[in-house]
């Protein structure tokens, strides 16, 4: 494990911080404490309605923990995380931010479709913790809402959430092969987080499961996506576990994606504590070996003192600029900032614009009664489409605008920066609701013939009363037949007529759902923004105000090494020599997390 060894790098940088006077480095190592006393490895566990979602986790963790039944569908995300005795946490979040405990027996009243129809409880999650081996590293397992459809408003709010995730697990059932929704979700998935793979459930159900898992497995090649595959029995699973049967548990196919979760996921977070430490310890030993570095050098060499002390200056002067409020970077932020949220908000106005308009033609050029559901589908997948990708874009955009500010920091691009973590932290997305079908209305055949005989009835008086004149009687042929023709024309009109209306409300219906998506999306992308903001904001004032301090000591150090008479200059050299040994030392250390790792200039 690297984050005992992690651990013990950050204390021992931590003793050097305070023990060369520098409580702003102390700072930023007890940031990445806390990051390290955190391990948690968020997996979250995404798929459509009843592909075996909960069921997968029961069968991870030998428990029936998550509800599982033909009418039992996840309405709130569940994590289920290590504990020493088992427990049930509901989590609310937002204005009426709150916890409360629960019974285990409970659980299904509050996650469930049934127990909680459309999470009318408000709850933002239910934490479940339990002792098992496979959760004691740190795994957390999600088992998230189905999204009614990949290619849905719901799949884009599950969207928005990768990239808080450590990996996502895609399942999908051995019935058929991946749709074009799933495969666009696997490929936009694979560019917000760490770690993506498909899991195929339910091979105890469908004998051609591995016909259908080769299909899969091309259809990621033709796609150029590469995650693994993973075809399990949760079933088998659980009997080989009750009946402690290691062929059966082999054949459930449970043991390579239990391998794949500690060796790939828990091993490559492992892999970024590493990094991540090695990086902050570095970039905290070059600092404060910077002073002594410039004393050493003045001590040695006091004819070129001044000098020294004249290109520390200017160095103070620079780093005095970048502390300022309106130093280049803050500006460069702050229009970064403002830049990007109006070209994201444009950018998914345009897209569900473009949507809109191929909606209103194909509501135009068919009667909504008849295609409603199959354009509900195509719809809710190009919003998910354009929603996903706009996503996508902003969180490119916002990883940019950091390399950006960066620059300003160190002229060759090399500023530490920060890991940007662009999504929600707790719960799964916004709420988007599913397009509504509105009424489409029909006349039935009694209100046929009610309006054509409301209509032939004007037709044939009309008619009967001009025959008269000629000696016809009332009713002849001439009246009888106008008014069938003029009952057919209002029957035609009124059918006309509703559907003009079929076909206005169908594109209400469209403008509500596509203007519920921008407010709602809009919003998630504003929030976004918000965070980078703070996180670029908040990272690189403190990343100012330690190179200050830094240059500030260097410059006093330089200048007081100018006296002094030779004995004690030797004496100081001595001591100096031996600190910026131990500082290699520590540095040394640190790039030993991370074989070939360089050091850090900031």
């Amino acid at each position: 494990m690297a984050v005992p060894a992690a651990m013990e790098l950050v204390d021992l940088a931590l003793r050097a911080a305070h023990a060369y006077e520098r409580p702003d480095l102390a700072v930023r190592l007890g940031h990445t404490r806390h990051r390290l006393e955190d391990p948690n490895v968020r997996v979250l566990i995404v798929g459509e309605f009843k592909q075996g979602k909960s069921q997968l986790v029961n069968a991870l963790i030998n428990a029936p923990v998550c509800p599982v039944d033909d009418d039992l569908a996840t309405a709130v995300p569940t994590a289920v995380l290590y504990a020493e005795q088992p427990s049930v946490t509901l989590v609310w979040e937002g204005e009426q931010r709150r916890r409360s405990d629960v019974p285990v027996a409970k659980l299904a009243d509050y996650v469930s479709e049934a127990g909680n129809p459309g999470n009318r409880q408000g709850l933002s999650r239910a934490e479940v913790g339990l002792p098992r081996n496979l959760l004691k590293d740190g795994l957390v397992l999600v088992d998230t809402p189905g999204v009614g459809g990949l290619g849905s408003a719901h799949g884009a709010a599950t969207m928005a959430t990768l990239p808080t995730a450590d990996a996502v697990l895609l399942v999908s059932d051995a019935s058929q092969e991946y749709t074009a929704p799933e495969l666009d979700f696997l490929a936009t998935a694979m560019r917000l987080c760490p770690n993506v793979a498909g899991v195929i459930t339910k091979t105890d159900l469908y004998p051609h499961w591995r016909r259908i898992t080769d299909l899969d497995r091309g259809h990621l090649a033709a796609a150029g996506i590469t995650a693994d595959l993973f075809p399990v029995s949760s079933v088998l699973r659980l009997e080989a576990v009750r009946s402690e049967d290691a062929e059966l548990n082999t054949e459930s196919g449970f043991a390579a994606l239990v391998t794949f979760l500690r060796s790939e996921v828990l091993a490559r977070a492992d892999d970024l504590d590493r990094r991540s430490t090695s990086q902050d310890v570095l970039a905290v030993a070059d600092q404060m070996g910077a002073t002594m570095r410039a004393e050493l050098a003045a001590q040695q060499n006091p004819q070129h003192a001044a000098a020294l002390v004249s290109d520390l200056e200017i160095a103070r002067g620079r780093a005095a600029a970048l502390k300022d409020r309106s130093a280049r970077w803050q500006h460069t932020l702050s229009d970064g900032v403002q830049d990007l949220s109006a070209d994201i908000e444009h950018d998914l106005r345009d897209r569900l614009r473009v949507i809109g308009r191929e909606a209103d033609g194909l509501l135009d050029a068919a009667d909504p009664a008849d295609i409603w559901d199959q354009f509900g589908e195509w719809l809710e997948g190009q919003v998910a489409t354009a929603t996903s990708a706009n996503f996508v874009w902003a969180g490119q955009r916002a990883e940019w605008l950091a390399t950006q500010v960066a620059e300003h920091f160190a002229a060759e691009g090399d500023a530490v920066l920060p890991a940007l973590r662009t999504g929600r932290t707790g719960e799964v997305g916004g709420h988007v609701d599913r397009l509504e079908r509105p009424e489409q209305e029909r006349l039935s055949i009694g209100q046929k013939l009610y309006v054509g005989a409301r209509g032939g009835y004007g037709g044939m008086l009309m008619i009967g009363l001009a025959t008269t004149l000629a000696g016809f009687a009332m009713l002849n042929p001439l009246s009888i037949g106008a008014g069938l023709l003029f009952g057919a024309k209002t029957v035609r009109e009124e059918q006309a007529r509703q559907l003009a209306r079929r076909k206005s409300d169908a594109k209400t219906a469209v403008r509500k759902h596509l203007d519920e998506v921008t407010f709602q999306v809009g919003k998630d992308s504003r929030d976004m923004l918000r965070q980078v903001q703070r996180q670029l904001r908040d990272h690189f004032t403190s990343l100012a105000e330690e190179l200050q301090t830094s240059v500030d000591s260097s410059v006093k150090a330089a200048q007081k090494a100018v006296s002094g008479d030779e004995n004690v200059r030797r004496a100081r050299i001595r001591d100096l020599e031996a600190e910026l040994d131990r500082i290699a030392k520590l540095e040394e250390r640190a790039r030993a997390l991370v074989p070939g790792a360089r050091k850090v200039l900031v």
